[in-house]
This record gives C-alpha cells, structure tokens and sequence, in this order.
C-alpha cells in the first residue's frame, strides 16, 4: 500500500490528470514506517571517538544507522546516551549529508537529528522526501515513526507524477 499525502483535494485532482506541481510553506506527510522504538538501535562506521563524561559517541565515516526496517547513512553521527541506563542511545546527531530510507521511501536531508525516546526525527537543510513518484522538498521536516505522520516547512515544493509520465 502506498503512503498517502495530506493534501488539498484541487492539487490532488490536477495531479490525477498528468503532472503538477504544488508551492506552500508548509505541508503534512505520512511517512509510511511506524516504527517500534523499542527495537534495539545498531550503528557501524569506520571510527569511533568516546567521551565517558560526556556520555556521548562520536562515528565517523560511512555511518549506518539501522533500526528495524529503518536505515540512517551519513559521514558523521554524534551519539547521545541516557543518563539513567547504560547504553540506552537516547539522540542520534547525523551531519554532512544523511539520507533516511525504509522499503518504499526515502528522505534527505543535511542534517537529522533522531530522538529515540520519542521515535521523532527532524532533518534541517534542502529536505528531500521520496514517496513513490511523488517528490516533496522544503527547508525542514518532522516526523513521528510512531504514527508515521510527518510535517515539511519552509518553501515547500511537491511534485507529483501521473501514471503517463
């Protein structure tokens, strides 16, 4: 099944009838992953840097993230752990370029910042969402694996494919 838009029904419909393009400042997306935030959270890079006191990690260079269904990759991730129970990753920091897939879609971004506890995810900086033939873009986008519900703002731009094309 896939994912749908939340979307005004006029953009929808000139969507249907070929391809179409849609401006506004902010939009809702369904992100399609409802993601178990219990499942246990593996990252794998080529360096590792540890700061005991600090309770954080520092990966660099062909990070992955996976989680479940859910992949993270990017150059770098700063890991936050929790304060109250050992090894627990409480936020993930990816920078220089991260890319966020699942079977169906995928997302870009330059920077994710993903709070486990939550299951939210906020990528920052020329956001790109890919959902089948539809393309979103905007400044900033927010997403909740939990419900799989999201929201994209800032200059956002949906381009939407008909079957013709």
């Amino acid at each position: 099944m896939r994912p749908s838009l939340l979307i005004p029904s006029l953009v929808l419909t000139a969507a249907l009838a070929g391809g179409a393009v849609a401006q506004s400042n902010s939009a809702s997306v369904s992100f399609g992953l409802q993601q178990d935030t219990s499942e246990p959270v593996e990252v794998t890079s080529d360096n590792l840097e540890v700061d005991q006191n600090a309770g954080e990690a520092l990966f660099t260079g062909d990070v992955l993230v996976v989680q479940g269904e859910m992949k993270l990759t990017a150059p770098s991730l700063r890991v936050e752990y929790s304060q109250g129970e050992e090894g627990r990753i409480e936020r993930a920091h990816a920078t220089g370029g991260v890319t966020i897939v699942n079977p169906t879609e995928a997302a870009e971004s330059d920077e994710a910042v993903y709070t486990v506890g939550s299951g939210s995810i906020l990528m920052t900086g020329d956001v790109l969402l890919t959902q089948g033939q539809t393309t979103l873009s905007g400044d900033r986008a927010t997403f909740d694996l939990e419900t799989g519900q999201g929201q994209m703002q800032g200059r956002v731009r949906t381009l939407f494919r008909g079957d013709g094309d």
